[in-house]
């Protein structure tokens, strides 16, 4: 891996402050499963994966939820590509949609059905399709 000065001490400090879980939409996801009377586990480990969670995990049922940001995981709505170090920036962002991938590929492996959204998307209609993923699952 390149090692890179950052481009500015504002952008290094503001980025060391972006949250990596307990985000806004993860909260307000929660609070609408939670009450709808959903029980679940919060940043549960990936099994088999070292520093790899599960954002929202249904562990009984097998239901793995994981609420991506946009500029992190490469959203092709929102995604934006920053001038500064636009090489290391470029394969970071690749970086990441790949473990993306190579996650969801080892929870399916694993048995367990995947749910990804993106923060942008409504969290009224992210709760309703983990409820109704959950609920048909234990019906399995």
């Amino acid at each position: 891996m390149n090692v890179v000065v950052p481009s500015s001490v504002a952008v290094s400090a503001r980025m060391s402050r972006q949250a990596s879980r307990d985000t806004a939409p993860e909260l307000a996801v929660r609070r609408l499963l939670h009450a709808a009377g959903l029980r679940y586990r919060v940043n549960w480990p990936v099994p088999t994966m070292r520093r790899r969670t599960i954002d929202i995990a249904f562990t009984r049922v097998r239901v793995a939820v994981l609420i991506d940001g946009c500029f992190w995981h490469g959203c092709p709505v929102h995604a934006t590509r920053p001038k500064a170090n636009a090489e290391w920036w470029r394969e970071k962002l690749a970086r990441n949609v790949a473990r993306d991938l190579e996650t969801t590929a080892r929870l399916t492996d694993e048995g367990w059905t995947v749910l990804r959204f993106w923060t942008h998307e409504s969290p009224d209609a992210m709760a309703e399709r983990i409820a109704a993923t959950v609920e048909r699952e234990r019906r399995r």
